[in-house]
């Protein structure tokens, strides 16, 4: 199971089956998944969710992998989810990614919460990097990964979509984002 991580104004939680309907109402929406791979505008009802939401409850055994659902401090509302994910598949980098509902773009959340997830992940679980890849044209994702103090590297092409832009964070860059 995720574990709980805690920031000044949010607090990332292992998502629940009652998280369903709320989750939906993020990942399904278009302006969300439209920049997500797999695209989850498949989903159509909560149940479908559940399933997600069942099959993300599952981490890799090194504790690293997971899924965590977003809400602020203020209330209980699910606002948005992160994850930490081997990329590629089966691989052994690690890539982390987030969704916020649109109704809270523009807050802060997103790099508040990836920051605090990137230190986890590197102070608590031993990771040397966390990449993110983000898809073409999705500037608002790459300005929050250079705002977590992440650092362009490359591009990774992909046929349907065009070039991915790849951004890492090392161990050593957390020192000077703290």
């Amino acid at each position: 199971m995720s574990p709980l991580i805690e920031t000044e104004r949010l607090v990332l939680r292992p998502w629940v089956q009652g998280d369903a309907a709320e989750a939906l109402s993020i990942y399904g929406s278009p302006d969300v998944s439209r920049w997500m791979t797999p695209d989850l505008r498949s989903l159509q009802t909560p149940e479908d969710m559940q399933t997600v939401l069942r099959r993300w409850g599952d981490v890799d055994d090194h504790g690293v992998v997971g899924h965590w659902a977003l809400h602020s401090r203020n209330n209980s509302a699910v606002v948005g989810g992160l994850s930490l994910q081997y990329s590629p598949p089966g691989g052994e980098s690690v890539s982390i990614a987030w969704q916020l509902a649109p109704t809270v773009w523009g807050q802060g959340y997103a790099t508040e919460a990836g920051a605090a997830l990137v230190r986890w992940a590197i102070h608590e679980r031993g990771l040397i990097e966390v990449f993110a890849v983000i898809q073409p044209d999705n500037e608002r994702a790459a300005a929050t990964a250079e705002r977590i103090g992440m650092e362009w590297i490359t591009e990774l092409g992909h046929l349907a979509r065009g070039k991915y832009q790849v951004y890492r964070i090392r161990h050593g860059d957390l020192d000077y984002h703290e």
